[in-house]
């Protein structure tokens, strides 16, 4: 194997193990094919990463906080709480929705990872809570919303929009009218909200 040239960093492995996963799924991916599309030895990449388990938790956490990242930008925008609301539970449920459709292989390669690396959907989740119950949070403080307890409020939203973000109902995204029941759903949450 011809030695890289560039600099070997944790994201460069990170990139280079995605698109291993993506050609060989994650039952045959391994830490040598990491390396050998790197064009490093195995053991270049077990200095950053110690154990395959690590390696693809942390590509797991990469993909999750990904999601996190573009969601946290409209949680913290400065602006109509019910808008922010509804364009973050859209934007959720699109990018997953995305994700599934644009790379189906890739999606059926996370969900394996998801299922082997709990702790990092853990986090995920609550990160994706915790952004829900400031948005709430601030629609209470601007007296758009009626509610009382923007953590538990933001769980059940969160918890009763799960058919357009859980990716075990991504073979319901791309049926016709899931655009429009995800339209009634939020309406009716969003109604909730302020009763």
């Amino acid at each position: 194997m011809p030695p890289s040239t560039e600099t070997l960093t944790a994201e460069r492995i990170l990139e280079a193990t995605e698109e291993v996963l993506r050609r060989h799924g994650p039952a045959k991916a391994t830490v040598v094919d990491v390396a050998r599309a790197l064009g490093v030895s195995h053991g270049s990449v077990y200095r950053h990463f110690r154990t395959k388990a690590a390696l693809r938790e942390a590509v797991t956490k990469r993909w999750l906080d990904r999601t996190t990242g573009m969601l946290a930008v409209i949680a913290e925008a400065d602006r109509d709480p019910e808008a922010r609301l509804r364009e973050w539970l859209a934007a959720l449920f699109e990018a997953k929705r995305r994700k599934a459709g644009d790379d189906p292989e890739l999606f059926a390669t996370y969900t394996v990872l998801t299922g082997e690396n709990v702790d990092a959907v853990v986090e995920h989740l609550t990160e994706l809570t915790d952004q829900l119950t400031r948005v709430v949070q601030d629609g209470i403080d601007a007296g758009a919303f009626t509610v009382t307890a923007p953590a538990t409020t933001a769980r059940a939203l969160f918890q009763a929009t799960a058919l357009f973000h859980d990716p075990g109902y991504a073979g319901e995204w791309e049926k016709p009218g899931a655009e429009e029941e995800f339209t009634a759903l939020l309406d009716l949450l969003v109604r909730g909200l302020k009763t």
